[in-house]
């Protein structure tokens, strides 16, 4: 039985919209011909098909210039990376905010102190949800950050 590209894209598309038990949730990004557009998106960045038949692990940084407690991360960052492929994942690193209470401590800018906890992990779960990440690993190194 022969299909055409479209009846394919059709099936590809049920497929991957069910949520079949043994499967990565990263799979509604890369499987079937309909997934094309996503794994040339993968492509582009370098990924290999065998890093993109993996389960992907979101790495979240807080590597930042704006405190002391965060400026030193990326190379724990790298580690987290290299522990990630070595368990056969793909790592995907991005970044969130920082606010330093120690440096807006006793100025109207404290009032993003809180609030920036929200932000945080709400920046992060996005991040997770839309990319379709089957992990996450954050490195932090404040309270928050």
């Amino acid at each position: 039985m022969t299909t055409t590209i479209d009846s394919q894209d059709k099936l590809d598309s049920k497929r991957a919209d069910k949520r079949t038990p043994g499967k990565w949730r990263s799979w509604e990004t890369t499987e079937g011909a309909i997934r094309a557009p996503h794994r040339s998106m993968m492509k582009a960045m370098g990924l290999s098909d065998r890093d993109i038949a993996n389960p992907f692990v979101g790495v979240a940084s807080t590597h930042n210039e704006v405190t002391p407690c965060n400026s030193g991360i990326d190379p724990l960052v790298e580690e987290v990376k290299r522990g990630v492929l070595a368990a056969q994942g793909t790592p995907f690193t991005f970044g969130t905010i920082t606010v330093s209470d120690a440096i807006s401590m006793g100025t109207e800018g404290m009032r993003g102190s809180l609030v920036s906890r929200e932000v945080i992990a709400d920046s992060i779960e996005t991040v997770v949800f839309a990319e379709r990440y089957d992990g996450l690993i954050a490195v932090a190194g404040c309270d928050k950050s």
